[in-house]
């Protein structure tokens, strides 16, 4: 049986930036020491999402007119990454709820966004239902339709990362004149399943199994349009790929901090190093450099990409939404390479005792190689070279 959970009672309003960022770092510090145990025995991080969520970093993004603290891109880019450092899989539980909420505030009616971003800023968590396993197209099968004035939902869902925790579950669906909508459905509905079928070897705790819904009746006001969303220019896909590089970023910036004790307090110099301590070895200590070069470039990338999706969101043109999302496409392509270098070099730098099952440090790798293969980073380079060369702007769709 899979375990639900009501919203938190009391959810804490955050009312600015700087709140949000001293939340995460509280946060963050209490999530940390239980991080190995959740991933070596596939704990759900039941307890550790409803802190989470009490603290209102769920509701950052709702504007000011609603009751949030209207966060910007970089500051929530910023949360992601520190909670990320301490837990990948936490970093990635709200993603989608992240996700969900800008597709509402770009395609949404007001009645729409006031209701949902409402439910948010009270500790309603939204997962996903948006991808389908064994169709090549991309096409989506999963049915919106009419039968005897019931509006139905039919369909199987997988990756669905936050559905498990979720109160409501933003599901990607195809209609009647075939276009694609994204429907808040109930995680409670009659007619929804979920199976912790999610079996991958990195970012264990994030639940991301399969939702079935058979015949699963649904609201009109529930249905969000999606498709048409993506045919004018708004910011919906560069801010979800800006989630995703700060949990790229978070996770590799979590095994350099991982990195540095093990060296000074266990590694052993090379022999021909010449050294009493690992940490004078200069070979060693070039590598070091090496990956926290890396990494601030990461972040620099991260924030400048985010400043660009703050741009977009202010005024979503042509222009601002394809500098954007090739700003976002930069910062992808490197926190991959650095977040893989971070995990990598933990192990090269700190030799073989930091392979030790008990001390559990290839879990860094594991989160970050399964995150980053999230959509193909060499589509990004693609992106930023086809701007460069040929002055095509990138595509719209959830992945640029």
């Amino acid at each position: 049986m899979i375990r639900t959970a009501p919203p938190p009672r009391d959810v804490h309003v955050i009312t600015d930036d700087a709140e949000a960022i001293e939340a995460a770092h509280r946060l963050a510090a209490g999530f940390a020491p239980g991080a190995s145990d959740r991933d070596r025995n596939r704990v759900l991080p039941w307890d550790e999402l409803e802190a989470f969520s009490a603290s209102g970093l769920w509701g950052i993004t709702i504007p000011a007119e609603h009751g949030g603290a209207g966060v910007s891109a970089v500051t929530l880019a910023r949360v992601i990454a520190i909670i990320g450092a301490a837990d990948g899989s936490l970093a990635q539980i709200p993603q989608n709820h992240f996700y969900a909420l800008e597709v509402l505030r770009s395609g949404g009616s007001p009645e729409q966004r006031a209701y949902f971003d409402r439910l948010a800023l009270s500790g309603h968590r939204f997962g996903n239902a948006l991808a389908e396993i064994g169709a090549r197209d991309f096409k989506r099968r999963t049915r919106l339709f009419h039968d005897n004035g019931r509006l139905l939902v039919e369909g199987r869902k997988f990756y669905c990362t936050g559905a498990i925790y979720a109160h409501w579950i933003p599901t990607l669906v195809v209609d009647e004149d075939e276009r694609q909508q994204l429907v808040f459905i109930p995680r409670d509905a009659p007619g929804v399943s979920i199976t912790d079928d999610w079996d991958g070897f990195g970012q264990r705790g994030t639940g991301s199994g399969s939702v079935a819904f058979d015949r699963v009746e649904v609201r009109p006001e529930w249905v969000i349009p999606f498709q048409a969303s993506f045919e004018r220019p708004t910011p919906i896909g560069p801010l979800a790929q800006l989630l995703h590089a700060a949990i790229d970023l978070g996770i590799g910036k979590g095994a350099f901090a991982a990195t540095l004790p093990f060296i000074r307090d266990r590694a052993r110099p090379w022999i021909d190093a010449k050294v009493q301590r690992a940490a004078d070895d200069p070979l060693l200590v070039a590598g070091v450099g090496e990956v926290s070069v890396r990494l601030r470039a990461a972040e620099a990338l991260v924030d400048r990409a985010g400043r660009a999706v703050d741009e977009a969101i202010a005024d979503p043109t042509e222009f601002t939404v394809a500098q954007a999302s090739l700003s976002v496409a930069a910062a992808r392509a490197l926190t991959t390479t650095a977040g893989l270098l971070a995990t990598s070099k933990l192990f090269e730098l700190t030799g073989t005792s930091a392979t030790l099952t008990e001390d559990n440090l290839d879990r860094h790798w594991r989160n970050v190689r399964t995150h980053t293969l999230h959509d193909p980073v060499r589509w990004k380079y693609h992106a930023v070279g086809n701007h460069s060369l040929n002055g095509i702007n990138p595509p719209r769709h959830g992945a640029i």
